[in-house]
């Protein structure tokens, strides 16, 4: 999987939201809001391959948590992801 290009990331009042830049995405009622664990895994992942497994390695670095708790939770975002079409297989 690989994210799709065209969306920032950014920091506003404390709260994430990717934004789809460009004139092909000129859609406002479509900002996406993300917690800090979703936009750390956004930053580490931004224009590169990746898979199920390369995001819950990166929630094990950062986080005390379970390998199967952090994959089924990697499951759900990228469950997320797909459906806000903001990445591609």
């Amino acid at each position: 999987m690989k994210t799709k290009k065209d969306f920032s990331l950014k920091e506003v009042c404390g709260e994430f939201i990717l934004i789809a830049e460009g004139k092909n995405n000129i859609d406002f009622s479509n900002i996406i809001s993300m917690n800090e664990s979703s936009a750390l895994l956004w930053r580490e992942i931004e224009g590169k391959e990746f898979t199920e497994e390369t995001l819950r390695d990166i929630l094990l670095e950062h986080y005390e948590v379970e390998p199967e708790d952090a994959l089924a939770d990697v499951q759900k975002l990228i469950h997320v992801w797909k459906n806000s079409h903001l990445i591609e297989e």
